[in-house]
């Protein structure tokens, strides 16, 4: 029995980068001698088992054949006689097809190794195309490391092509999908993962309502960047920097899905799209099964996005209409999620990303000064039922007409 730590642990140690967690692979056992030293069998399709102590994963050296499309389409075997070579074999990517032994020594049958070095994200071998998942990982791993330097090889990004013309990648689940879109949402370049995923066409298969937003031209003096896919790549990266959670990044990619459906004889102008993109984000989180959380932002942000923009010349009906819209008087939690976004759409444009957004301070004092309104006052006055919510109503109304500042321009 050897073990062997491989993936990205080894991968991240080599980029000198912090190690969260560690895989090991283990060559020249049967399931019956893990179990024998206190291993814990969890795998279902194929044996792996967590250390008695540590609870890290140790998983069998195994190989894999396709039986069928898609993701599940495999069948795997496990056996004594499976090699390190073999096992690594199987892996993606070079960078994590490699594994350290317990004395330190590197095992690189597929030069990972030189591909750290050069800053390449490239396919192990031919089994690449049998997996669409990795062209989602692949993706991912561009959204992680491309701060780093890293691009995708061209060979590898010519066989995600083809794997996309052959309709691979028809096949993946959606759970999957957003698993994988979620990870790389949260990396430090996620525009990257929409860019990897766009130049192989994978983008139009899985995110079509995103895709075709390329090509869509926006008013030159609101958006230098012109084209609305642009104008989304950049909005991502001033999340990442904004540090966004996860809800406020899925809400940054989507909040201009209606640009895609302005008529042609209507452009560069895209008057009504923010309702127009509010059914788009549902269908969209519908199709991938998206958390509730993050589809209720994406869809606030989508709808009301410009009126934040636009927030200190608002009547005071329109924004409390906002307010209430948004749910914040419900759900206030929300609204620094909300106003994030909002920023980063802001910013995420050609030569103005540094621009300072005042608005979210004055749609805080907005908020502050709708919530200060006591309902009990107008209890003591002898308002009933919906009396008394109209009077709380009003007060806000007044509270906000105080408040109003001067104008400022936005973008469309």
């Amino acid at each position: 029995m050897e073990i062997y730590k491989v993936g990205g642990a080894v991968r991240d140690r080599l980029l000198g980068l912090p190690v969260h967690e560690r895989d090991w692979v283990v060559v020249g056992a049967t399931p019956e001698a893990m179990t024998d030293r206190g291993f814990r069998p969890v795998g279902r399709e194929f044996p792996v088992f967590l250390h008695p102590e540590t609870g890290e994963e140790y998983a069998l050296a195994r190989t894999e054949r396709k039986t069928g499309p898609g993701y599940h389409g495999f069948t795997f075997h496990a056996s004594p006689s499976v090699s390190l070579t073999e096992d690594l074999g199987r892996r993606d990517l070079t960078v994590n097809a490699m594994a350290e032994a317990s004395d330190g020594t590197i095992i690189d049958p597929f030069g990972g190794r030189s591909d750290l070095e050069c800053r390449r994200l490239r396919h192990v071998s031919e089994a690449f195309r049998e997996d669409p998942v990795r062209i989602l990982r692949l993706a991912r791993f561009a959204a992680r490391f491309e701060p780093l330097g890293f691009q995708v090889a061209d060979d590898t990004m010519a066989l995600c092509r083809e794997m996309v013309d052959s309709g691979e990648v028809n096949a993946l689940v959606p759970e999957r999908v957003w698993q994988e879109t979620a990870k790389a949402l949260m990396a430090p370049a996620p525009d990257a993962f929409i860019r990897t995923l766009r130049e192989c066409g994978a983008l139009g298969v899985l995110f079509p309502e995103i895709d075709r937003l390329f090509g869509i031209p926006q008013p030159e003096q609101h958006h230098p960047e012109v084209d609305t896919g642009e104008h989304i790549l950049l909005v991502l990266r001033q999340v990442a920097r904004l540090d966004g959670d996860l809800a406020t990044r899925f809400a940054a990619l989507v909040h201009d899905l209606g640009k895609g459906l302005t008529p042609a004889n209507e452009l560069p102008r895209h008057h009504g799209h923010e309702a127009r993109g509010v059914p788009l984000v549902d269908a969209i989180s519908e199709r991938l099964r998206i958390p509730s959380e993050c589809r209720d932002l994406a869809r606030g942000v989508a709808r009301y996005h410009l009126h934040c923009h636009r927030v200190q010349t608002l009547r005071p009906q329109t924004l409390l209409g906002m307010l209430e819209g948004l749910d914040l008087f419900r759900r206030p939690t929300r609204l620094e999620g909300f106003l994030l976004a909002c920023e980063a759409d802001y910013r995420g444009r050609l030569g103005l990303e540094d621009r300072p957004y005042p608005q979210a301070d004055h749609l805080r004092k907005a908020l502050d000064c709708c919530q200060a309104v006591d309902a009990s006052q107008f209890v003591a006055q002898g308002l009933q039922g919906p009396a008394v919510g109209e009077a709380i109503r009003d007060a806000r109304l007044q509270a906000l007409a105080a408040l109003r500042a001067g104008p400022q321009s936005a973008p469309d």
